[in-house]
Order: structure tokens, then sequence, then C-alpha cells
């Protein structure tokens, strides 16, 4: 498997924002969104092949009880699932963070010893990758535990979220976590908590992306 790094560091954005956690970046994706901060891990040759076994070996040197499996799109890998099967047994609570283009009900796994959730993009029409969404994913595929985010860029971004978000209340009986965060210098936070506000979205939490905040937003490896 292609991987462009593995480190430990906190968790920066989600439901585990803050805590201790070892990243797994896998190198490659299926989109180019507009406002892509990773893009070190889709172009070039700046990885390394890494068998699973070494990946895990890896993981549990870092002493890290949370993985975040990211990339890149990490389920367009062959041999992700079997990276994820190794990794719960392990005793990992894994999170794959995908692009929201890949059925995540393919990689739905009984848990062993360790747990997995997913958290998927929705890509928002600043992206210019919308029309790659797969809507089984938020109408239908994610569960309570699950993440569902928007990155929005714009007021249209905004508005499409609540267009989605409201379907999603419609068609799932439970919900799963939501957030929103701003892309980075194209819009101000607070017309985020406007926004929620004004349409009274119970559900959506605004978040920031902490590690932007922490370390220089270009840094690697943090």
């Amino acid at each position: 498997m292609k991987i462009v790094e593995i480190f430990s560091s906190i968790d920066g954005e989600g439901i585990r924002t803050g805590q201790l956690c070892t990243f797994i970046r896998t190198f490659g994706c299926n989109c180019r969104c507009s406002y892509c901060d990773s893009m070190y891990a889709l172009e070039g040759t700046d990885y390394t092949e890494m068998s699973i076994p070494e990946i895990v070996e890896q993981c549990i040197q870092l002493k890290n009880k949370c993985i975040t499996l990211t990339g890149g799109e990490p389920l367009i890998h062959n041999g992700v699932y079997e990276l994820l099967e190794e990794l719960i047994r392990e005793g990992f609570d894994v999170n794959v963070e995908t692009n929201g283009t890949i059925d995540i009900s393919k990689f739905f796994m009984d848990s062993n010893t360790g747990s997995l959730f997913f958290t998927v993009d929705y890509k928002t029409p600043y992206s210019k990758e919308e029309s790659k969404m797969c809507m089984d994913n938020f109408y239908k595929n994610v569960g309570s535990c699950d993440v569902v985010k928007f990155v929005c860029g714009s007021k249209e971004d905004l508005n499409r979220m609540l267009e989605v978000v409201t379907e999603m209340e419609k068609r799932l009986y439970i919900m799963p976590h939501i957030f929103v965060s701003p892309v980075f210098g194209a819009i101000e936070a607070h017309e985020l908590v406007d926004f929620i506000k004004e349409h009274n979205l119970q559900s959506v939490r605004v978040q920031l992306q902490l590690h932007k905040y922490i370390w220089d937003p270009t840094l690697k490896g943090v």
C-alpha cells in the first residue's frame, strides 16, 4: 500500500478533536478539491510502499489507541479492508476519513476488539467535486457513530448543507454527528455560526481545524 506518512499527533477535527491519535496517510485520490490541503498526498512520488504488517507494527510502536486513516482517499486502495481488519483485531479504534465518493457500506465489519467509524465528507459546490458524491452514504449508510462533514467556502455551500441535512433528517432513523467547518481563508467562521443560528440547525456543530491554529497551516506530519 502507498503510504505518505504515519505519525502521532492530536486529532484536529471531528468527535476526537484534541485527542492523541496515530495518523496513517495514504497516497492518491479520485478527487481534486479546490481547497485541498494535502496535495503532497495526491501527486508525485513522495510515498513508501508498505505491507499491512509493516503499517500495523508502526502503529503499535506509536502506542496510541486511536487511529485515523486518511489521505488522499484511503478507500481507493487494494488491501484497505484487510488493513482495517488487522487494526481492529489489534484493538485500535479506527476513524476512516473518506471523501464521500465511495460506498462505505462495502467496508462495514463486525468489531472484534477495536472499533470502526467513518468521517464522510460531503463535497460542497466550492470543492468542484460535488457531482462525485455517493448519496447513499448520506441518506442510507451512515450510523450514529459516524460523522458527516461539510467544508464550506461560500453561502451557496451553506445552503447546500442545509438541503442535505434536511433530507438526512427525513431519511435516517438515527442521525450521525454533523460538523461544518470553513474553507481556510475563504469564509469567516462567524458566518457559519450565524447560518446555523438563522436556520436553527440543532444537529450541526461548527468546528475549526485545530491543527491549523496550533501549527503552520502548511506543515506536514502534525
